[in-house]
Order: C-alpha cells, then structure tokens, then sequence
C-alpha cells in the first residue's frame, strides 16, 4: 500500500464567473482540490478548519475517495472561508472580488497522532507560520513541499524563507519566482530559489505547462491540450496533489520519480480545468489518468537525428 499524504490547507466555498458560466458557493480550497488529487494514489490525511455552512455531503465524498477527515476542524455557529472571484477570456490571472475567511482567520493546524507520521507532506498556500507549526510536528517525512502566493512574498518573508530553508521542493508560479529573488531571468531566479534551502523547484506557467529545476538539471512539461477550458481555480493544487500523491505511490523521490509526478500532476489539472469546482476531478478515471500520461510522453519524445558539429 503506498504511503500517506498529508496535505495542509484551505477548504472553501468559491464563487467563481469565467467567460463560459459561473458557480456560487461551491466546494474548493487549495486543500480539497489537492487532497482530491492526490486520493486517486494514495491514502490522504487533510488538515483543514469549516464552518456549518460546508456541506456534509463533500465531506462524505473525500472520505469515500479514501482521505480521513480526522485532521479537519469544524467550527460550530462559524461560516467557511469563502472566496470570489473572476477571470478574462486567457485564464491567466483571477480577479479577487472578495476573501472571507471566516473560520480560516483563527487557523491552528494540530495535527493528530496518526498524522505526524506521513511520509510524503504537502504545505497549500497557507500563511507561512502556519506552514512552519506543520513542519514542527511531522516525524521523518520523506519528502515535503510547499506551495505559496505574492502576499506571502511581500508580507511574510521572513517566515516563507524560514519555510524554504525546511523543504524539499518549492512550488511556485513564474512571477511569485521573479517577485522572491528579484531576478528577471526565470533561469538565474530559479537557481537562487534552491540556493534558499529547497533541493527543487517547480515554476508553474499555467497554459504553457511547469519546469523542474534541480542541481541535477531543468526539466519542463507542456500543459496537456485541451479543446475546452472552463475554470481555471484549483489547477495548481490539483497539479500539487496529483504530484505528491504520485511520489507516494512510486515511494521514492529520485530524478525519473519527479520527472514522473510532474506528468500526473500535469494530467491532474487538465482534468480540474475542464469544468468548475470539483467536477472534472469528480469525472476523472484511473484508465483517463493513464492515458493523459501517455499522450504527455509521445508529446515530449522525439528521436535523435545525426548532427554533426
């Protein structure tokens, strides 16, 4: 059986308008969309705090899909973190229209007995401190990674470095890697995220895919093709689950394991983009997951030809 994940994070209600319709109040959070993920591999331990306003029936969901709920505070007489938002006909940016967080503003990540021994651990985009209460009661993971915002950079930097100097991968998007090092050049900026204390970074490009940097090379992926793009929320945290859950399963963290986990996390937000809230993951199958792969292989495979210098 693979090893448990741990994923820390927000579990929302979003109001999302794109150019192809709109939801109110639906089921998201970086912590839902990456436990959701991440589930389709391995066992899930999600730590997360709700109101009486999230619905009972999305909780029954994660919990038949195999994630344990133990870790997920429910705050009586409070409403959930709520977040609306929208997005313009690239998708590439969301537009706040509001951030209630409700229950999410008193946060205090405890995480039960069982939890403190994941193996594989994923930090969503969560205050940093928070990141760090989290980090001082696992045991021995594995393998631990994080994900954070331009807010963080800006507001909470000292924390976010002391986070960095603690785990092994960063993710980050191209301009929250640009706005940390103050480096323009996505090549040099990368390589000064590792010199703050990660051994790898994946930059998300939204629609033009995700780089691996490590001492041991750059890698990238394009995004997988698709004729249709819905909305866009919860695409990275269901890259992130789909990544983390993937190295679970593998149950090991070498360079072919990671270049591995960054095509299913890949596959993971094509299905999410595909329509709103949970939905595309809710339609997702195993043999879906494998073929996506697949085509993501063929589409990075070419044989050599004979240069000549």
């Amino acid at each position: 059986m693979p090893d448990s994940v741990l994923i820390v994070g927000s579990m929302a209600l979003d109001t999302v308008t794109t150019p192809f319709g709109a939801v109110e109040n639906a089921v998201g959070g970086a912590g839902v969309y990456a436990g959701m993920a991440a589930s389709f591999l391995a066992p899930v331990n999600l730590v997360g705090v709700v109101g009486d306003d999230f619905p009972a029936q999305a909780l029954d969901e994660l919990r038949q899909r195999g994630v344990n709920l133990e870790g997920v505070q429910h705050v009586p007489g409070e409403r959930s973190f709520r977040w609306t938002g929208s997005y313009e006909y690239d998708m590439s940016d969301a537009t706040t229209l509001s951030t209630e967080l409700n229950v999410f503003a008193d946060f205090n990540p405890a995480l039960p007995a069982a939890y403190q021994h994941s193996k594989f651990v994923f930090l969503a985009n969560i205050q940093p401190r928070l990141q760090l209460q989290v980090l001082d009661q696992v045991r021995s993971p594995v393998f631990t990674m994080c994900d954070t915002m331009n807010y963080w950079i800006e507001n909470a930097r000292d924390d976010l470095l002391a986070v960095l100097a603690r785990v092994d991968l960063a993710l980050m998007n191209d301009a929250e890697v640009r706005q940390l090092t103050g480096i323009p050049n996505l090549a040099r900026a990368a390589g000064r995220v590792l010199e703050l204390g990660p051994r790898h970074v994946v930059i998300k490009k939204g629609e033009y895919g995700a780089s691996l940097v490590s001492a041991d090379g750059h890698f990238s992926l394009p995004s997988y093709p698709l004729p249709d793009v819905v909305d866009p929320t919860g695409a990275g945290d269901s890259f992130a689950g789909g990544f983390i859950g993937l190295l679970a399963w593998l149950g090991t963290v070498g360079n072919e394991a990671l270049r591995q986990a960054m095509a299913v996390g890949t596959v993971m937000a094509s299905a999410c983009v595909e329509d709103f809230s949970l939905a595309g993951l809710r339609r997702l199958t195993v043999s879906t997951v494998y073929e996506r792969y697949q085509q993501l292989r063929n589409m990075v495979q070419f044989a050599a030809c004979p240069l000549v210098p």
